[in-house]
């Protein structure tokens, strides 16, 4: 009895000591599951945060790709606007034209009513006199009458004549005054429709951002980051261009290689492969390939303003918009096309592996695979993918990477 009451006594001490443990654990659960809550809280805020990071970068649009788009719309407005000029002019040419037709047929018919207003005062008087049968039977002569009679067939064919030009002069005339209305008409229309394409307002919008581009740091480094992102694109571009060209020239040479080559003593290297011939003869000897100013040099450049520093692969030639862009040398369009941070780009490989690149061209007007020859006219000067305006950027590379043009190009004075 003994032991079993020692044996109860141990056992309520033991739930005795157990039971502030029990309590400790129950009191721990609440505070596990509000750390869990807050976990699920932070979680969620750092989600929403994440969307209003990635809502920002997209709204944050690239200001080469912003510029990009106006330089696109521009481009179309500027387009449309030619063509509604080119048709304002043709129609007031026609106007011109027509108003000249009209002058001179209002003359013509001034001259036709004069003759057929002699004609019926003629005519009026020899009524008075009894008319044409008293003259027509005068006399007993018949060589008299007949005479008479001829006379008289002739003046009334003349006068059937004379009506049926009047007739036909008015009927021009009326066409003509028709005409002019249509298209005098037509040239306000086009007038109204050449002032909603707003290239003015897409101008605007352009140079608005290479201000802020020009005055605000941020938006400099900004551009400038892009512009040495663009230019490592660019010679990513081109060593694929490259890689393209070197699998082309393989696989023709294999078809090649099917066929028997003519017999001869033997063969004659390429042109470019010629000592003292080809694109790497004329170092310093080059075409300009347009007639401008040098405004960047080629190589590293400090920003004046900002102290940034950057390098440039080419040059920039001033030059007026809509001025004629040559190949320096003849060679083969490799590229023709829109490529960011250089708008309008042609790119010519002169073979040697040697290439030149024109940018912010207003207009191309070569095609890609097309064979150019030295002085030939590839484009025109424009501002496309420009932050300075209307100029030529100008690149030499070799094995894709760039030269200094000043060295290539012939000396100028």
């Amino acid at each position: 009895m003994t032991r079993l009451a020692l044996t109860a006594v141990i056992g309520l001490l033991a739930l005795t000591a157990a039971a502030p443990a029990l309590g400790q654990k129950r009191d721990k659960v609440p505070d596990l599951g509000e750390k869990q809550r807050d976990l699920r809280e932070t979680q969620k805020r750092l989600g929403e945060e994440r969307a209003k990071a990635a809502d920002a970068r997209k709204r944050e649009a690239s200001l080469l790709a912003e510029l990009e788009t106006i330089d696109r719309r521009l481009t179309e407005k500027r387009r449309q606007v030619a063509n509604l000029d080119g048709r304002i002019r043709r129609a007031q040419s026609d106007i011109a034209g027509l108003q000249g037709d009209i002058g001179r047929l209002e003359g013509q018919r001034t001259g036709q009513e004069e003759a057929l207003g002699r004609r019926l005062r003629a005519l009026y008087k020899l009524q008075a006199q009894g008319g044409v049968l008293p003259l027509l039977f005068s006399g007993d002569d018949p060589l008299v009458q007949a005479t008479h009679l001829r006379h008289l067939t002739t003046l009334a064919t003349v006068d059937a004549r004379l009506i049926r030009e009047y007739r036909v002069t008015s009927e021009g005339l009326a066409e003509r005054k028709a005409r002019l209305e249509a298209r005098q008409r037509e040239l306000g229309a086009l007038r109204a429709e050449a002032e909603r394409a707003e290239a003015d307002r897409e101008a605007a919008k352009r140079l608005s951002l290479l201000a802020r581009v020009k005055d605000e740091r941020v938006y400099h480094d900004r551009m400038v980051g892009e512009l040495s992102e663009a230019s490592r694109r660019l010679e990513a571009f081109i060593r694929d261009l490259q890689e393209k060209q070197r699998r082309l020239a393989q696989e023709k040479q294999r078809r090649l290689a099917k066929v028997p080559p003519p017999a001869r003593s033997s063969p004659a290297p390429p042109a470019d492969e010629v000592p003292g011939t080809g694109f790497g003869a004329l170092r310093g000897r080059l075409l300009w390939p347009a007639a401008g100013r040098v405004v960047g040099e080629y190589g590293a450049q400090i920003h004046p303003r900002f102290g940034t520093k950057t390098f440039r692969n080419g040059i920039d030639i001033d030059v007026a918009e809509g001025t004629n862009i040559v190949a320096v040398y003849g060679g083969h369009v490799l590229y023709t096309g829109w490529f960011r941070g250089y708008g309008n780009l042609i790119i010519v490989d002169h073979g040697g592996n040697y290439y030149t690149l024109y940018a912010h061209a207003a207009e191309v007007k070569v095609r890609e695979g097309e064979e150019v020859k030295q002085g030939q006219t590839i484009g025109t000067v424009g501002d496309t993918g420009s932050l300075q305006g209307p100029r030529l950027y100008f690149e030499v590379r070799r094995d894709g990477k760039p030269q200094d043009p000043a060295q290539w190009l012939q000396p100028r004075g």
